[in-house]
């Protein structure tokens, strides 16, 4: 097959320290094997997909997914990190198919100085540019208003058979049961209108939301849930530690 040319033989060396710090536990390589996995089994991918990443991370999406990928693909990474970013750059920015861009979004996590509030984020590329978006661990740091902007811009620039995967905390019964148990992690024992936080201090170190109002969101922004799947987080034995 043909995107077995594009396949290193080993993994890309690990992030340092100091970066995975802000990623979460767990092997790193394989947790992105694992939810490529997932995307292929949820939602197809196809060897020529133009895809988006938003929220890249130091690329732990975009490695599984090149070997997934064939010659005529193309794979955008948009991060607000500057530091996951160059990493990125440097170390999977040999693969032409992939391309890694800064947005300097502020966020008090990940960009405390930057200059676009998320509530005002305006993506660079042009209606109906992707296949496939990508959002892991992105909207369960971003408050509402900026959740609502990054889902327009995402249903902006897919195509109109485009798909999204993307991962959130659900406050669904099983999610809020958990919390009450104090079974969780983030704890969520801040309530706000559209869901709960971890830390109201900062607001975006964790968020979860209320199912109804997440689906309310996504049918502004043009957007329906086709596919949904609990996450670890609340004791589900889901595929992942998300929802």
């Amino acid at each position: 097959m043909l995107w077995k040319r594009f396949l290193p033989w080993t993994s890309p060396p690990l992030p340092p320290s100091n970066l995975l710090a802000g990623v979460g536990q767990g092997d790193f390589w394989e947790i992105g094997r694992a939810t490529v996995d997932l995307i292929r089994r949820t939602v197809g991918l196809t060897a020529c997909e133009r895809v988006l990443d938003v929220g890249c991370g130091l690329g732990r999406i975009a490695w599984p997914l090149s070997g997934q990928l064939g010659r005529r693909a193309r794979y955008i990474g948009m991060d607000a990190s500057r530091l996951y970013v160059d990493w990125c750059r440097h170390h999977l920015g040999h693969d032409r198919r992939l391309t890694f861009t800064h947005v300097d979004v502020r966020s008090r996590v990940y960009n405390p100085t930057g200059t676009i509030p998320a509530s005002e984020c305006v993506f660079e590329w042009p209606d109906a540019s992707f296949d496939l978006v990508v959002a892991t661990s992105l909207f369960t740091h971003l408050e509402p208003n900026a959740t609502e902007r990054f889902l327009a811009e995402i249903a902006r620039v897919l195509s109109p058979t485009g798909r999204l995967f993307a991962t959130f905390f659900v406050l669904d019964p099983l999610g809020r049961t958990a919390i009450a148990r104090g079974a969780t992690f983030p704890t969520f024992e801040h309530a706000i209108p559209q869901g709960r936080l971890h830390d109201p201090a900062r607001p975006e170190a964790a968020i979860a939301f209320h199912p109804e109002w997440l689906h309310e969101a996504l049918s502004r922004a043009g957007l329906r849930a086709g596919c949904e799947q609990s996450g670890l987080w609340k004791g589900a034995p889901g595929p992942c530690y998300q929802d």
